[in-house]
């Protein structure tokens, strides 16, 4: 399927890590050539090095002179243009990364973050994350029963429903007509039973035929018998499979959703939080009692009644954010474990789940649930330098692990029990992280999200509490700048998430969180204007200077246990910038000259996954159409593993694939590129690429999507739907008949 006539490695562009030098990086149009049969190598100093696929070699000879640089446009050289008079197609990114649709069209819904325009009873109710698009179905005809499922034909187990089971309990009935024909991708081998020696799709499996056989018995009757079928537990969880972690048993979600659950640390505290919260709205509101003293006394009387919490935290594991530990985002959708798998293995130090709502989770809600799985090399120590100064007392890299996961609620209570359920029932956590950014309008009206960036008295008791309640997890923050453009707030409320309000840090201390993530966008602001770095490096000053204001704004007599604050111990907050990353060069430049401790990489990451190796080499990787085509092959390999090879898991990894290349068109080969570094923001006029199958990779059509995830799925189920979230294409093939 790849064209052969591209270099099977990556190209690298450039080879200086610093910042300033790679800034400097462009094609110089009076160099000399020395050409061989695979790149065209451009002399000059090595920062300047070039490195391009051979099909381009015949246009270097013109010489052709740069063109300037263009806002908004990505400079793809002149020989490349298709046309310059197609119009731009700019997305909408916020979608995208929220995971609504800016238009439904096919759905008739708007975009939920602005409402509909319609208040009271005649507004449709929207519920959940993607409740408003479409996927349509995609299952087999006739449904196998699992006592059928996962044994050999004579020997089935038994039916636990009996007679009265409606499901299909005749084999060879159900391979001829109730699924479709085995599948001849993927060498017509099933990745799942080639990895791991077994197969939890059973007969179901679109790749039987791999790993089944038929077997003549003594009597003359032929068996058909699955290869290794003990070796599949058929009272296994279905939502254990090989190499997944934390997987949270069935009995405890129903424990969950029938309230059987005891919240040993949340309820106490919770019950203490709103006495504490009732007698401070007395405190501040106290009435005046006609003189100074009568009130000076009131006062006194009502800060009497402040008593210590029920409980205090747990010693916290330390953690560890540097510049060698690159952060992939939490991803509405895309943030799944196949493609989480993926950039840890392209260099992912630190990787989070997609933004989990803290209400189903505490409810027991399967779909919340299944977020919180991971892979199991997402639970092996993040890279680490043992000499960084940033580097905080009794940290062990043994004991850290690069997955965390990231949760949304809008009442303290919410995220305290979401938190202790977490902590409780998850054994591979680094951290949980309190969502303070989504900018959609269900998540901010519901005063969850972006919505606590204006109520910092409730986001400090939110912190606290689930620091009080996580165990040994530390509690970190992702904040944006503020909900509007013209009033900045992230400084104000990083301040109170270090030591606490005036008014609760001499009792209580600090709330305990271990990092703060910012992302330099308001909630207003969206994606129309590139993120705000140099707000980003006031805020990294403010906290680097909080350990000279520490002993004035901490009552040292007071101050919480040391033990129980993340890495306050060394008064430490670590603090990760986030927002418009794309290349090695971004990523270095905002740790050096932003001030910030790491860079959180999302839609650069979901463009070009290949940038944390880019990170980790210091350098520009041209990455051929053929290694690109390969990780789309990686990806799907990943996610037959993680959803199934049944027609249910192909239905889920090609959806997931086809979001993935929603974003992973927009790639513009750094060969092609007159000027560097590549900008996030910018969108490529139409151009052609150096081969088909570069020219295939960055097509903006749909089809050209589905044809790309039929080189390893085979075409789609005949009810498949799908539609980018942000709005492009959409693919209904009962439409296309």
């Amino acid at each position: 399927m790849a064209d052969g006539n591209i270099a099977d490695d990556s190209k690298a562009v450039g080879t200086s890590t610093s910042s300033e030098k790679s800034l400097k990086h462009t094609s110089n149009p009076d160099s000399s050539h020395v050409k061989n049969s695979d790149i065209v190598i451009t002399e000059g100093p090595a920062s300047k090095r070039q490195k391009l696929d051979h099909d381009e070699a015949k246009y270097e000879t013109r010489h052709p002179q740069p063109r300037e640089r263009i806002r908004g446009v990505a400079p793809v050289k002149a020989e490349y243009l298709v046309s310059s008079d197609e119009p731009f197609k700019f997305v909408d990114d916020d979608a995208a990364e929220a995971g609504t649709t800016l238009d439904d069209g096919a759905n008739n819904k708007p975009d939920p973050r602005d409402g509909d325009g319609k208040k009271g009873k005649n507004r449709k109710k929207q519920g959940g994350q993607n409740q408003n698009r479409n996927y349509g179905h995609f299952e087999d005809a006739i449904r196998l029963c699992n006592s059928v499922t996962y044994s050999n034909e004579f020997s089935p187990k038994s039916c636990k429903f009996g007679e009265r089971c409606n499901m299909c309990h005749d084999l060879r009935k159900y391979l001829k007509e109730g699924r479709r024909e085995d599948l001849d991708t993927l060498d017509g081998k099933c990745p799942v039973f080639e990895k791991y020696g077994r197969c939890t799709a059973g007969w179901k499996c679109r790749f039987v035929k791999s790993h089944s056989e038929e077997i003549e018995r003594e009597d003359g009757r032929k068996e058909l018998v699955l290869q290794n079928a003990d070796a599949v537990d058929t009272n296994e969880d279905p939502d254990q499979r090989p190499g997944v972690v934390n997987v949270v048993s069935t009995d405890t979600k129903w424990d969950l959703a029938r309230r059987k659950v005891n919240f040993e640390k949340s309820e106490p505290y919770i019950k203490w939080l709103e006495k504490d919260t009732e007698i401070t709205r007395k405190f501040h509101h106290a009435k005046d009692q006609g003189s100074e003293e009568a009130n000076a006394a009131n006062r006194e009387e009502i800060r009497a009644q402040f008593v210590d919490p029920p409980l205090k935290p747990s010693e916290k594991r330390k953690t560890y954010f540097g510049r060698e530990t690159p952060v992939l985002a939490p991803l509405t959708t895309q943030g799944n474990l196949p493609f989480r798998r993926l950039c840890v293995e392209l260099g992912a130090q630190v990787t989070y789940s997609e933004m989990a709502m803290g209400m189903p989770l505490v409810q027991g809600q399967k779909g919340e649930w299944a977020l919180m799985k991971a892979h199991e090399s997402e639970i092996t120590p993040p890279r680490f330098t043992s000499d960084r100064d940033t580097v905080v007392k009794g940290y062990d890299n043994a004991r850290d692990l690069k997955f965390g996961v990231q949760i949304s609620g809008n009442q303290p209570w919410v995220v305290m029990k979401t938190t202790e359920v977490l902590t409780r029932f998850l054994p591979h956590l680094r951290v949980v992280d309190l969502n303070c950014g989504c900018p959609i309008d269900l998540v901010y009206k519901a005063g969850a999200g972006s919505g606590l960036l204006d109520t910092p008295s409730k986001l400090e008791k939110m912190v606290r509490g689930m620091n009080v309640v996580s165990g040994e997890v530390p509690i970190t923050a992702k904040l944006r700048t503020g909900v509007r453009d013209d009033k900045a707030t992230a400084d104000r409320l990083i301040e109170r998430l270090a030591f606490g309000g005036s008014d609760t840090r001499s009792r209580l201390g600090a709330p305990g969180c271990a990092a703060i993530t910012l992302h330099g966008r308001s909630r207003q602001q969206r994606y129309t204007k590139s993120a705000n770095w140099s707000y980003i490096a006031e805020c990294s000053a403010l906290i680097k200077s909080y350990k000279d204001k520490k002993d004035e704004l901490t009552d040292t007599a007071n101050e919480a246990d040391q033990s129980t604050q993340a890495n306050t111990a060394d008064e430490k907050v670590y603090f990760i910038g986030n927002g418009d990353c794309y290349s090695h060069v971004d990523y270095f430049d905002h740790i050096d000259n932003a001030g910030v401790d790491t860079v959180m990489i999302a839609r650069g990451a979901m463009v070009k996954p290949w940038l944390f190796e880019e990170i980790e080499k210091g350098q520009y990787l041209d990455k051929s159409a053929t290694e690109r085509l390969a990780y789309i092959e990686k990806f799907v390999r990943y996610g037959l593993e993680a959803w199934g090879s049944d027609e249910m898991g192909l239905g889920f990894t090609r959806r997931f694939l086809l979001e993935w290349l929603s974003f992973t068109h927009r790639y513009v080969p750094i060969g092609i590129l007159e000027h560097l570094p590549p900008s996030l923001n910018d969108r490529p006029p139409r151009y052609q690429g150096r081969n088909d199958l570069e020219t295939l990779l960055a097509s903006d059509n749909y089809k050209d999507w589905l044809k790309i995830s039929e080189m390893f799925l085979g075409p789609a189920h005949p009810s498949f739907k799908f539609q980018p979230k942000h709005k492009s294409n959409s693919y209904d093939i009962e439409a296309e008949g």
